[in-house]
């Protein structure tokens, strides 16, 4: 057990409404919040509560700050950025026709594909690919899941109203077609290119490279409430848009994750990034030292697989000189009191790794202390059936939703 009081951590918010406490080292991730907000952020949240405003003169504010930070024509914010992927497409399809708005996702019109590479079909806590149907589209999958050609896209082209390409550590990182060639293609066919760069910190680089809609996350490394950013051609933007009197009215945002939404970006244009991964890299170093000369286990930090100006540390155990697995030890970060979050999804492949960013006030040292105790723990670790606990990894996302109110 890791003693809580050691630290100075404020967790009486949890403790006043039971939930349970937890330290996150995962990342960004849905389950756990998806990120934490600033001060600023939350009042700028919390002071929309108590007024009426017109959404339209919050969403021109919010087009004017995704602007700035883009380098595009216009944009507006949503409730998730699956969500702006599934109106980005449905704005491609129907243009500014009310009646083709009110017509999906049951008739999508004459060309009703989106082009992906086999390769990006990733999931992100929901397949790519029902991002796309449910506007009504039809993805036209080009290409094998490690190989794809140009003359594969441009046949995938025919009959559809738009591209999608995912920029994300889910997708394949070997033989998929480069953006600018995809743009290229796609734009000598009149086809938009849309990008699902929900994680990314280049708010710039999608739309310097063609791009046409650009779909980033709200929250998190943006550190806003739970939102969509979409971004890009003033025409495709208003079409994208105008799905709010149709799919998109359950896709909706409020007026209080508006606000911080438009916080959270304009906190984006001042924050110190170089202090903010200054400490972030101090922290990497700190865990790293921790671990340093525990058997079987090597730690190094890594940087993030789609250039984002981050690392994470990662730590291999040798499962026979540690005396139990990443999937084993996985399983027990998680029983500690606060559970540990650990970034294990590739525990399989004999490493955990730990991500530095959303980290509350002390919670960096919390880690420092645990990562010893817990790694050293090898006996209580090998009692975790490997098996099961791979299969946890694997499906823990799925089961969770199965357990609820079970």
């Amino acid at each position: 057990m890791v003693r809580n009081e050691d630290y100075g951590i404020d967790w009486s918010w949890h403790d006043a409404h039971g939930f349970s406490r937890m330290v996150n080292v995962a990342g960004t991730m849905t389950a756990v919040g998806g990120s934490v907000t600033s001060r600023a952020v939350a009042d700028a949240t919390a002071a929309a509560m108590t007024r009426f405003v017109k959404i339209h003169e919050l969403q021109t504010r919010a087009a004017t700050v995704i602007g700035d930070l883009t380098g595009a024509e216009a944009g507006f914010v949503t409730a998730s950025a699956s969500a702006g992927i599934t109106l980005a497409i449905a704005g491609c399809l129907t243009g500014l026709d009310p009646a083709g708005v009110e017509a999906l996702p049951t008739d999508p019109g004459p060309a009703p594909g989106v082009a992906v590479q086999m390769g990006h079909l990733c999931e992100y806590g929901a397949p790519v690919v029902q991002a796309i149907t449910l506007a009504g589209a039809r993805p036209h999958v080009f290409g094998q899941s490690t190989l794809t050609r140009d003359y594969q896209l441009d046949a995938a082209l025919d009959g559809a109203s738009a591209a999608l390409y995912v920029v994300s550590h889910h997708v394949v990182d070997y033989g998929m077609m480069p953006l600018e060639t995809f743009t290229r293609i796609c734009h000598a066919k009149g086809v938009p290119v849309i990008v699902d760069a929900a994680s990314e910190y280049d708010l710039t680089g999608m739309i310097a490279k063609g791009a046409d809609l650009v779909i980033y996350s709200g929250h998190k490394f943006m550190g806003g409430p739970t939102s969509g950013i979409v971004a890009g051609r003033k025409d495709l933007v208003r079409a994208a848009y105008m799905h709010n009197i149709g799919i998109g009215r359950g896709m909706k945002i409020g007026k209080e994750s508006l606000c911080g939404a438009i916080a959270a970006m304009e906190q984006w244009k001042t924050r110190d990034h170089a202090a903010i991964r200054a400490a972030e890299t101090r922290t990497l170093d700190m865990w790293a030292m921790a671990v340093e000369g525990l058997p079987g286990i090597t730690a190094r930090a890594l940087p993030d697989p789609t250039a984002n100006p981050l690392e994470r540390l990662r730590i291999w155990i040798d499962r026979e000189q540690a005396g139990a697995s990443a999937a084993q030890f996985s399983v027990l970060f998680g029983q500690l009191d606060p559970p540990i979050a650990v970034r294990g999804h590739e525990a399989e492949k004999g490493y955990i790794d730990l991500d530095p960013c959303n980290l509350i006030e002390g919670q960096a040292e919390m880690v420092r202390d645990a990562l010893p105790l817990v790694l050293g723990q090898a006996g209580t670790a090998a009692q975790v059936e490997d098996a099961t606990a791979l299969s946890d990894i694997r499906n823990g996302g799925t089961q969770s939703y199965l357990d609820w109110l079970g």
